[in-house]
């Protein structure tokens, strides 16, 4: 598990195993979101081993589901519901992280200017310049 902080409160990672969720509760995460639909490839593991993995570490764990590069509002807005209503930091995740990164910053939690989240993103690792017109 590569956990990529992206500030206080808030990281990313590629896919994630059901042992990674006791390795988060111990790095101090209080939740998880899934990005990934289930079944999206084979050998990912399904959605509810996740969720039992992330409950029985005593996370909170939440299903997003986002594919093919769309963002629909319901989904960035309930990304920031539970970016703004979880007590602890959370951690996201997806096939590569980069979903997950980019509900973040189209959600605007910690309600930042374009350049610092375009910023944030790129010390994670992540490039997303090209979603500047987007994120205003």
């Amino acid at each position: 598990m590569e956990v990529k902080p992206v500030y206080s409160g808030f990281a990313v990672s590629a896919q994630l195993q059901p042992g990674d969720c006791e390795t988060a509760a111990k790095q101090g995460f209080a939740a998880i979101i899934c990005n990934r639909p289930d079944g999206e490839e084979d050998s990912q593991p399904a959605v509810a081993e996740m969720r039992e993995a992330a409950q029985a570490a005593g996370l909170a764990f939440h299903h997003i589901p986002v594919s093919g590069g769309a963002f629909p509002p319901p989904a960035i807005a309930a990304f920031a519901a539970i970016r703004k209503g979880t007590d602890g930091p959370v951690l996201a995740y997806c096939r590569t992280g980069t979903r997950s990164i980019t509900l973040e910053m189209l959600a605007n939690p910690n309600d930042l200017a374009v350049s610092e989240r375009i910023e944030r993103a790129e010390i994670a690792g992540y490039d997303l310049g090209n979603l500047r017109e987007t994120l205003n």
